[in-house]
């Protein structure tokens, strides 16, 4: 087993998927998840091309993709747009003179998950197909590469057989690597900040619940959902086990 990947400082949620897995045989230095790519330096840059990354696929949505393009040189980028709305949402409470407390923000953020499955499963379809093309290095990422990026790498552990344990470490890996920014966003307190700029188990499981409440289940969404039936995970985990 290959020495796991060294934190990045930037981007600082940049790490390898099949680092905190160990129940089935990912493939090390091929599936990587990450924050967003558009404030590389040549440092970062090399050492994410030293990875051999050739394909980037991005969740971030028009906007997000506009004011921080890919920095990274010689990588085929495919856009998965799925919009923010949390913001949005956010705003608009501050806008009405609503104090956003931290019950309010895991409220939306639950929201938000369940909305990945409800909006926007056809992006996550389309990142799967991309998988099944080839087995090339890929890095896919949102903004933060927090919550949308967190339930793809989720679905797709899932795919490639990990245990429900190591597919909630993955989840929860954000929270030790992800650097929250340096302001107070929207002028919000530092603990309601914190539930917005990290992750927690409860907003994964309302997009789990979803799944439940409209498929039946996970395998039933890759199924029916995501289009991944006994061939394609046979595919996936020949392009993606050792």
């Amino acid at each position: 087993m290959s020495a796991a990947l060294p934190p990045f400082s930037n981007p600082s949620n940049f790490r390898d998927l099949a680092d905190n897995v160990r129940s089935v045989p990912v493939r090390p230095r091929v599936l990587f998840r990450s924050d967003h790519l558009g404030a590389l330096d040549a440092d970062d840059a090399g050492q994410i091309q030293a990875l051999g990354v050739r394909r980037v696929l991005d969740f971030r949505g028009v906007n997000e993709r506009t004011v921080a393009v890919c920095a990274l040189p010689r990588v085929q980028v495919h856009s998965l747009a799925i919009e923010p709305t949390i913001v949005q949402v956010l705003d608009e409470l501050v806008a009405s003179g609503h104090r956003l407390t931290e019950a309010d923000v895991v409220s939306h953020m639950q929201d938000t998950y369940r909305g990945f499955v409800r909006g926007s499963t056809h992006r996550f379809a389309e990142f799967f197909g991309l998988l099944l093309e080839s087995g090339e290095p890929t890095v896919f990422h949102c903004t933060a590469g927090k919550d949308r990026t967190g339930f793809a790498a989720a679905l797709l552990l899932h795919a490639l057989g990990a245990s429900r344990d190591e597919v909630i470490r993955d989840y929860l890996l954000t929270n030790e690597r992800l650097k929250p920014p340096s302001f107070a966003w929207r002028g919000l307190e530092p603990d309601v900040g914190a539930v917005l700029w990290g992750v927690r188990p409860e907003f994964l499981q309302a997009a789990f619940e979803a799944v439940e409440q409209d498929f039946g289940g996970l395998d039933a969404y890759l199924r029916d959902g995501l289009r991944i039936g006994a061939a394609e995970t046979e595919r996936l985990r020949a392009l993606y086990w050792r």
